[in-house]
């Protein structure tokens, strides 16, 4: 067989992004429309139905197909009917991509005294909120014959330094577990972990002029990326020409983890 740049288009997919909708200038509405331009019909999950509203309007202002969906991942119940709801509209799923977590709203405490009701908040969102959504979607994703998750774990993993990162590193974890298990009913698990993306949700927290200049110092390339700069990635992760990529996680960081 032999290459062909159509490997990449996601022509007749059906893909599920969460965390999509929060933010106008968040890493999900990028992932949401890079797909749609590749030529897959997306679900737009997120805890805000008007978000996740204006980020299907606008792909479908763009000739997209899209729809919008609120979903709450910590809840077992709102992410089956997150699941339900793609099956209702398309049939199902093809791509799950885990997008949604607690990162800009997370307590700026030090693991040893992090409030416990806090850490398990972060836990049952950026951890077990994947497991839920990956436990409604890969059903569907079987009865398709296949389907491709992503997992967005973080460069902070690398290595962890903060609850955060410990929450992103378990990620990992269960992003290669969930390999191991599906790999053989042509599923691909893989993972992206960007470095320090110029979004809202960054925008948001607190950066001392002393922590970006150590940013500056330590990412040999660039320390600060597009969440635009990530889709390639994804793109990869989720079509045909990146069948064979299986359990891994792509840095795109601009050389923070190098």
């Amino acid at each position: 067989m032999t290459f062909d740049l159509d490997s990449f288009r996601l022509d007749g997919k059906v893909a599920v992004v969460t965390g999509a909708g929060g933010r106008e200038n968040s890493i999900g509405r990028a992932y949401a429309m890079g797909l749609a331009k590749a030529g897959a019909a997306l679900m737009i999950a997120d805890l805000s139905q008007a978000g996740a509203e204006r980020v299907a309007e606008e792909i479908r202002a763009r000739g997209g197909t899209a729809f919008a969906v609120a979903a709450d991942i910590a809840d077992p119940a709102s992410v089956a009917g997150m699941a339900a709801a793609v099956e209702a509209r398309f049939g199902g799923a093809d791509i799950l991509v885990n997008n949604a977590a607690i990162m800009a709203e997370m307590t700026m405490a030090k693991a040893i005294d992090y409030p416990l009701a806090d850490w398990q908040h972060m836990l049952t969102v950026n951890l077990t909120g994947a497991l839920l959504c990956c436990q409604a979607i890969v059903p569907q994703m079987r009865a398709r014959g296949g389907g491709r998750i992503v997992n967005q774990v973080s460069a902070g993993a690398y290595p962890a330094k903060s609850v955060y990162g410990i929450t992103k590193l378990a990620l990992v974890g269960l992003t290669t577990t969930l390999a191991s298990e599906l790999g053989r009913e042509g599923i691909n698990v893989n993972a992206i972990a960007p470095g320090s993306c110029a979004t809202d949700a960054r925008d948001s927290m607190a950066r001392s002029p002393e922590m970006v200049q150590h940013m500056e110092r330590v990412v040999t390339m660039r320390y600060e990326g597009r969440p635009d700069e990530l889709v390639g990635a994804l793109l990869l992760l989720c079509s045909p020409a990146g069948s064979w990529v299986h359990g891994q996680v792509l840095h795109v960081d601009g050389g923070w983890v190098l």
